[in-house]
């Protein structure tokens, strides 16, 4: 008699438990969920995808300077995948990256690395003509000496941005030359919408059967029973599952906690700035002026969105970053300890002067490159949260899975392009350690749940997302839209 496992795809039903329905918990559980595969999204919050500001696609890294080449790559592989995958999410417009004046660095140390971005992208695109999620190769980049910004600066705005010039159209018009070296580039880095994101999460998960989403609920304690898990939750839930993934965010460390694990990693606290710019004329690029972290002159970036609203970071410690806001594990914990401050924000409210003051600071901060930008004012509350950075380089932007033993892994993503290279090495560990058939790796999700939304409804339920949360409709908005 023959073993009816044999016609199935996997050996037999696995359960995989996912605690934390961030990006990366919901990328995961999306990912095993379109397989086909029984999982469970445990998440203590009312809905999927809070956390940390994600404003921004990292097609190529090109906001850090100071990380390796290899990193960039990585960022721009998995930039290309998270746009097939969250296609309603992008805010489609290309960033500007300039270095002031009175910062140490050379635009045309820039240029070597996007030409190799540029090539990697070429060589994608020619491995499957799907990748091209970027605009045209040749496009990926694009110089702009002074000369050329002086001749855009005479133009009149178009209405819609079309050309690559279009999009410089208005950073010419408002960049106070004296303060930036020449050139300045455009690169094809995209904007993402958290609530857009959390949108396509959770409507997707919503119509997968097999996956099941627990908001409001949180895990207590955690046991191992023969090869298996049993999980108590607040609600006094009892949940079994064959494998376990931590997808905790920035409380990654209280699990491994939990199942007496030891694991380096940090944990800063950051916060973005809500602006309304009333005077804003044009479509606005992502403009990102370069600055040495932490110092003063800390990197600046402007990020839009729709309707003049404009998302401020400033790496600065009197804007974005925060004294004693990055902190490490110890010998007696995984679980970084932040200062009960920056829990309170995190769990609570931030005081309203506080944020009065940040948020004019961080108008300050991009007003010396842009002047008529002063007259922005404070669009609403700031976007915040803390962020994990597995091991001990706080350079470090591309992350994605740890594992211990055979049924245990952590999601411990530091940029949201990075979830979906974590499910694929979820899967192959369950392939290795025979809870799924290998014919498995043969099958590339379809993502036919996900693909099936349609932008109407996702924007729909970012902005009914966007009122929950208390922050402006416009945010949840694609750019472009009234």
């Amino acid at each position: 008699m023959s073993n009816i496992n044999s016609l199935s795809s996997q050996p037999e039903p696995i359960h995989i438990g996912i605690i934390g329905g961030g990006i990366a918990g919901s990328t995961i559980a999306l990912h095993l969920a379109e397989l086909n595969i029984k999982v469970t999204l445990i998440e203590k919050g009312p809905s999927l995808v809070n956390g940390p500001p994600i404003c921004h696609l990292h097609a190529g890294g090109n906001l850090y300077r100071e990380i390796s080449e290899q990193q960039c790559i990585t960022l721009l592989r998995q930039s290309i995948d998270t746009l097939k995958l969250y296609k309603h999410s992008a805010n489609i417009r290309p960033t500007v990256v300039a270095i002031p004046k009175s910062d140490k660095g050379n635009p045309d140390n820039l240029i070597p690395r996007l030409e190799k971005l540029k090539s990697e992208y070429a060589q994608l695109i020619t491995q499957d003509a799907s990748n091209q999620v970027l605009g045209p190769a040749e496009d990926y980049f694009a110089l702009y000496t002074k000369s050329k910004l002086a001749k855009l600066a005479k133009k009149a705005l178009p209405k819609e941005a079309k050309t690559l010039d279009d999009w410089m159209i208005p950073v010419a018009k408002n960049l106070d030359f004296d303060a930036t070296k020449f050139p300045l580039v455009l690169v094809q880095e995209y904007g993402l919408s958290a609530f857009r994101l959390a949108a396509t999460a959770i409507l997707a998960t919503e119509k997968l059967k097999n996956c099941q989403v627990l908001t409001n609920t949180k895990v207590t304690n955690i046991k191992a029973i023969e090869n298996r898990w049993l999980l108590k939750t607040e609600n006094n839930e009892s949940i079994n599952v064959d494998y376990l993934i931590n997808a905790c965010g920035f409380k990654t460390g209280e699990i491994d906690d939990m199942l007496i694990l030891k694991r380096k990693r940090m944990v800063e606290f950051k916060a973005a700035y809500i602006t309304h710019w009333q005077q804003c004329e044009g479509q606005w690029p992502e403009v990102i002026f370069y600055g040495e972290r932490g110092t003063p002159q800390g990197m600046a970036q402007l990020t839009p969105y729709a309707n003049g609203y404009f998302q401020l970071h400033g790496m600065t410690q009197d804007i974005t970053l925060f004294k004693n806001g990055l902190v490490s594990t110890t010998n007696n914990s995984a679980q970084p300890q932040l200062e009960q401050r920056f829990i309170n924000k995190i769990d609570h409210a931030w005081q309203a002067d506080n944020v009065y003051t940040r948020t004019n600071k961080s108008i300050s901060h991009m007003s010396q490159f842009l002047p008529s930008f002063s007259s922005a004012k404070m669009g609403g509350s700031p976007l915040f949260g803390a962020q994990q950075i597995p091991g001990d380089d706080a350079d470090l932007r591309a992350a994605d899975v740890t594992f211990s033993g055979n049924n245990y892994a952590r999601a411990e993503i530091v940029k949201a392009s990075s979830a979906i290279d974590g499910a694929n090495l979820i899967v192959n560990k369950l392939v290795e350690v025979g809870l799924l058939n290998s014919s498995i790796l043969q099958q590339a999700p379809p993502y036919e749940i996900t693909s099936s939304l349609n932008q109407s409804e996702v924007t729909s339920l970012a902005i009914k997302l966007a009122k929950q949360r208390n922050y402006p409709i416009d945010l949840a908005k694609v750019v472009g839209q009234s």
